[in-house]
């Protein structure tokens, strides 16, 4: 519905069974003040009865409601967010098959390595037994899905800068992409206000401070950013907060506008080379 037509119902150019009309219209269409939307779509046949037009509305708005749904999980920062994840569960769930085939296979060969590289190995061993044969695929198994998790993380790194151009830049992009999953997606990230980005993956320690039961964190995941890791532990909290305020607008910077602004790069450069000065300063001072 448009300024021309503000007196017509939304139903008025929407066919009754076509729904994906109806979605198109719901989405863009705006209406100064309520009508008598009932009356009107009876009288212009959309509908038979009143409550004949509210099943159709109910139809047409959950139709769009599903409909927005499905395009939002397919957006690419949803695939970051369920690619983080599905990387996470392979590496761990093939280390611990790896050490559980490492410990298995010890017991029939000789010479077995524990983690991963170990469980290559075995993986190529030729077996005998039933013992071996089952140890044997339990490494394969684990082999595998170290190979998936390195494949992902391949996605990951091929997709993540076309997503989040300046955040893959600043952060890298496994931990830009483990922001988007942490906060729920791009957008949210964008939206947050930089305090609450610099604890994002330290909830736990966060719920305990508010409960009186620990000191505030000073970081969540940001803490393996090279420029918080990196900074010796007194100055660790300024550097955090410092990543954390450009991480927050290189988000929004990538869903506003998805640009590369080099500045901003270029000022949390300078920002974190103030900081770590000061270990410099205190260090001549102390000689």
């Amino acid at each position: 519905m448009t300024d021309s037509d503000a007196d017509s119902g939304w139903f008025e150019s929407v066919p009754p069974d076509d729904l994906e009309v109806a979605r198109e219209v719901i989405e863009n269409g705006s209406a100064e003040s309520p009508k008598d939307w009932p009356k009107q779509a009876v009288e212009a046949r959309f509908a038979e009865d009143k409550d004949n037009y509210y099943d159709r509305l109910h139809e047409a708005a959950n139709y769009a409601a599903r409909e927005t749904v499905k395009e939002r999980e397919r957006a690419d920062d949803q695939q970051l967010k369920h690619s983080i994840r599905a990387m996470d569960d392979c590496e761990r769930t093939a280390n611990e098959l790896a050490e559980r085939a490492a410990e298995w296979a010890g017991s029939l060969f000789a010479d077995v390595d524990a983690g991963i590289e170990g469980a290559r190995e075995v993986a190529t061993r030729q077996p005998d037994t039933e013992a071996e044969r089952r140890a044997v695929s339990l490494a394969e198994r684990a082999v595998d899905l170290a190979d998936e998790a390195a494949a992902i993380r391949g996605f990951i790194e091929r997709t993540a800068p076309s997503v989040a151009p300046n955040l893959a830049a600043m952060a890298g992009p496994v931990l830009a992409t483990r922001l988007i999953a942490l906060a729920g997606g791009l957008e949210t990230l964008a939206k947050k206000p930089s305090g609450t980005v610099q604890v994002l993956g330290a909830e736990d320690a966060l719920f305990a401070h508010l409960e009186g039961r620990a000191p505030s964190p000073k970081h969540g995941i940001i803490f393996t950013h090279e420029y918080v890791r990196e900074t010796r532990p007194e100055d660790r909290g300024s550097a955090a907060r410092a990543v954390a305020g450009k991480l927050t607008i290189a988000a929004r910077i990538d869903h506003y506008s998805g640009d590369l602004r080099e500045e901003v790069h270029e000022e949390l450069r300078d920002r974190i080379a103030t900081i770590r000065a000061r270990a410099d300063a205190d260090e001549e001072g102390d000689r």
